[in-house]
């Protein structure tokens, strides 16, 4: 999971929800009327289609799934469940993109929330999850900084070996890609260069780049990542080509 930016809604579709949500708000069971809502053939038309096409922008690589990274996002997933809040059913801070195992297996309407009421899930449109969240590079394992962080594991299912796997995977592309490209710039190879970016760029586990980044310029990162990986991690030109 890695800090995503979201994008301004076009006025023309922040004025389409408007009246999705007036509705809702006038009905006397607002669950059952956000639910058929949502799931009209107009609004899937007219409202989900260029929604998705938002947050297909907006996701990391190829329009992977904002909470594991690994999958393709296929669904627009209500961060706050429409179950528990109808009146954000049509709110565009509460949509992210979501691969079908995340949404409908693990998550579903899972909203744990901590003592004060705040939720104990990284929004990563809203928070940075590596304030919540450490990627141990080795196993490809997250661990838990705070409690949002180990709630987070636990919902979205961080930790399964599918993703564990994924991500050591993933390291060993990186580490390949970022050779690549320094043999590409001994050769004065733009092409070569170019191509290892776009690789790292284009992969699924967008946080184990992220994470190694980020390593790289934090006490200790000797003891983790080997040279040339480390002083590559370090290139300025090569940081501002990865760096989301």
């Amino acid at each position: 999971m890695i800090r995503l930016s979201r994008t301004a809604l076009p006025d023309d579709l922040a004025g389409r929800l408007v009246p999705l949500t007036d509705e809702i708000t006038a009905a006397p069971d607002r669950v059952r009327t956000a639910r058929a809502a949502w799931k009209r053939a107009a609004v899937r038309r007219s409202v989900h289609a260029p929604l998705r096409r938002l947050l297909e922008d907006m996701a990391p690589g190829h329009q992977r799934c904002m909470y594991c990274g690994d999958s393709q996002g296929t669904d627009i997933d209500h961060f706050e469940p429409l179950s528990r809040n109808p009146l954000r059913t049509f709110d565009w801070l509460n949509h992210l993109l979501a691969c079908s195992t995340c949404n409908s297996n693990l998550k579903r309407d899972r909203f744990p929330l901590a003592g004060d009421g705040t939720p104990l899930l990284v929004d990563p449109t809203a928070e940075d999850p590596f304030d919540h969240l450490l990627l141990t590079l080795a196993l490809g394992t997250y661990v838990a900084l705070t409690p949002k962080g180990q709630a987070t594991i636990d919902v979205c299912g961080l930790n399964r070996p599918v993703l564990t796997r994924g991500r050591e995977q993933a390291r060993r592309v990186v580490v390949a890609s970022l050779l690549r490209w320094a043999r590409g710039r001994d050769r004065g190879a733009a092409d070569e260069m170019r191509e290892a970016v776009l690789t790292v760029r284009w992969q699924p586990f967008a946080d184990v780049c992220q994470s190694m980044l980020r390593l790289a310029l934090m006490p200790g990162a000797a003891r983790v990542l080997d040279e040339p990986v480390l002083s590559l991690l370090r290139d300025r030109e090569l940081r501002d080509r990865l760096l989301v």
